[in-house]
């Protein structure tokens, strides 16, 4: 319940820490991702109902036991979520791939935030990128263009830890 995850998120004396899915269907990526959440300290993972990976066998498995500690949430309308977050006073940070995007290593990450990831294929859709505050990306130094969705999402999680630890 979304309520309860903002409630314990208030609790807590640390920034608010959070993840976003927006149609990840892969269950592999979606066990990797909140294995990667639960490791890197999220209050929790919110997903949409609709259009997204259910929780199933592969995930459960490949998410080695992340969903005993780490909270997951299912919503009904992800931009919904996303403007009541920003009531909440936490940054909405897309996860794109593109040139206009800013470097994930340039963005103070310490105060509350949620970081959105989009769906492996065809990235964030526009009524969710449009709730964003502001695009990140992660500068690529090789010849490919883009990581997987569950090794970026791990990427930018683990920055913030790295800034928040400094």
């Amino acid at each position: 319940d979304l309520d309860e995850l903002l409630a314990s998120v208030r609790r807590d004396e640390r920034p608010a820490f959070l993840l976003i899915l927006d149609g990840i269907t892969d269950p592999h990526n979606f066990g990797a991702i909140l294995r990667s959440a639960d490791a890197a300290g999220c209050h929790g993972v919110i997903v949409a109902k609709d259009r997204a990976c259910p929780v199933s066998g592969v995930v459960e498995k490949t998410a080695a036991g992340a969903l005993s500690h780490l909270p997951l949430c299912q919503v009904t309308n992800l931009a919904r979520t996303m403007e009541r977050l920003k009531d909440e006073d936490v940054w909405l940070y897309g996860l794109a791939g593109e040139e206009a995007a800013s470097s994930l290593y340039d963005v103070d990450l310490k105060a509350g935030l949620a970081f959105v990831v989009g769906s492996e294929g065809s990235g964030l859709r526009p009524v969710v990128r449009k709730q964003c505050d502001l695009l990140l990306a992660i500068p690529m130094a090789g010849g490919v263009s883009s990581l997987n969705a569950s090794v970026a999402t791990a990427v930018a999680l683990f920055e913030t830890v790295r800034q928040r630890s400094d």
